[in-house]
């Protein structure tokens, strides 16, 4: 008997469907097969161009702008706020110094006097309301200024209660105005010049955002610029063409991006740190040494409130504290002019420092004969020379102080002029690099564009 047929065997388990490639993979292997003929290649080729001229561009108009805006901080924004928290040190110093004139004069203090008292303390409320505007919301800059707002009124009172002491003739004015020369001096001056070191913080820092060189767009372009001669080279080989129009354009496009980028950036560094060298640093010797002058002139004035009162011991000496002070100050003021002389760059700069030498030099001298006749005991002779008629002190505080202004009044318009030119110079630079960088795009598109033309 037969064995029974077998059973048939099942059928093989269907093949796992392929596995589906990504768009990625294909795009690859397209442009691999692309990469093979010359279309292909052409293709290839313009499209980096394009996008090499567009980052050239962009980067361009990118690394431009930067500087442009920090440009344009130093001239309208950092160096004005600078010069202001200046202006307020120097209120602030002129507030005390006529203070302490006015007292001299006693109970028949002068109009000028008063009107510097109220002019100082008027400008320096003012400048503080400035400053607190263009400061950030709890800056150090701005705790600063809420800290000499909460001392201005305090110094405030204390000069009147001098006053009028001082015009009933009770010997208590000249510990109050002393007092509130000390707040001056130990508080409110060195919180002005904390503001004052910060905003010239603020002032380098934007110097240092837009003086240097755009590394990565000059490199750019001239990566750029060297693809675009390749490019036009190995045309030439190919078809024996030596112009292709739109790689010409392109190529002329670029260049003139970045001459105009190295040519106008060269320029503006050049003006910025002339603005710097010859403005800057010229209007921080001329305000040191104004407010030097100003410093010397209170303390020069209180020697005389305080009669002997403040002294200080030097190497077993005793001296007039105030009038210690008054040398200290000369001495920065002599330091200041000389600064200031070695920054000025023109006669008109150099004329009123000059002058301001001079009248520190007579100062010098009628403030020792002073000295000479109070210490003898010449009280009267010795207020006449410091806030008398012709030959006091006050003459040559005086001239110190106009020749100073007159001088600030000039560094200020060299400043902004070379700051202005620095500005200048770059500007459209960001505008006109992505037009021209567009215009080139489309250039590099068109050249490559007529090449494939010919395959069609």
């Amino acid at each position: 008997m037969s064995a029974p047929p077998s059973p048939p065997s099942p059928p093989p388990p269907p093949s796992p469907p392929a596995r589906r490639r990504t768009a990625f993979a294909e795009g690859v292997d397209r442009l691999r097969a692309a990469a093979v003929t010359e279309p292909g290649r052409l293709r290839i080729i313009g499209a980096l161009l394009a996008v090499l001229v567009i980052a050239f561009g962009a980067v361009t108009a990118w690394q431009m702008n930067e500087r442009t805006t920090a440009a344009d901080d130093v001239l309208t924004r950092s160096q004005p706020l600078s010069s202001a928290a200046a202006d307020i040190y120097r209120s602030l110093a002129e507030a005390n110094t006529a203070a302490s004139s006015g007292f001299l004069a006693g109970g028949q203090e002068t109009e000028d006097s008063r009107t510097r008292y109220d002019h100082g303390i008027r400008a320096a409320a003012e400048g503080l309301v400035t400053a607190a505007a263009n400061s950030e919301p709890k800056s150090p800059a701005a705790k600063t200024i809420a800290e000499l707002n909460r001392l201005l009124p305090e110094y405030k009172g204390l000069v009147e209660r001098a006053r009028t002491y001082n015009r009933q003739g009770f010997p208590v004015g000249g510990a109050y105005l002393r007092y509130a020369n000390e707040k001056m001096q130990k508080e409110m001056l060195p919180a002005a010049e904390d503001l004052y070191t910060k905003e010239n913080q603020r002032l380098s820092a934007d110097y240092g955002d837009a003086k240097p060189y755009p590394w990565a767009a000059i490199a750019l372009g001239v990566v750029l610029l060297a693809a675009l001669a390749w490019a036009q080279h190995r045309n030439y080989r190919r078809t024996n063409r030596v112009l292709n129009h739109g790689l010409v354009a392109a190529t002329a496009a670029s260049a003139v991006v970045l001459l105009w980028l190295v040519v106008g950036h060269g320029i503006a560094r050049s003006n910025l740190t002339d603005s710097y060298e010859h403005g800057v640093r010229s209007l921080n010797a001329l305000n040191e040494a104004r407010i030097a002058s100003l410093k010397a002139r209170g303390n020069e004035n209180l020697t005389l409130v305080s009669r002997g009162a403040e002294t200080t011991r030097v190497d077993g000496r005793t001296y007039d504290s105030y009038d210690l002070a008054f040398g200290k100050n000369m001495d920065a003021l002599g330091k200041a002019l000389t600064e200031a002389g070695r920054f000025a760059d023109d006669e008109a700069g150099e004329r009123p420092v000059g002058t301001a030498n001079g009248n520190m030099t007579e100062w010098k001298k009628r403030h020792t004969s002073a000295r000479e006749q109070d210490e003898n005991g010449n009280y009267q002779q010795a207020l006449d020379l410091v806030i008398g008629g012709d030959g006091a002190t006050v003459e040559c505080f005086d001239g110190v102080d106009t020749a100073l202004a007159t001088a600030l009044k000039h560094e200020k318009a060299e400043f902004e002029q070379a700051a202005g030119d620095g500005l200048d110079a770059m500007g459209y630079l960001p505008q006109g690099a992505g037009v021209l960088a567009a215009l080139g795009a489309a250039g590099a598109l068109i050249g490559i564009g007529r090449r494939l033309s010919e395959y069609r």
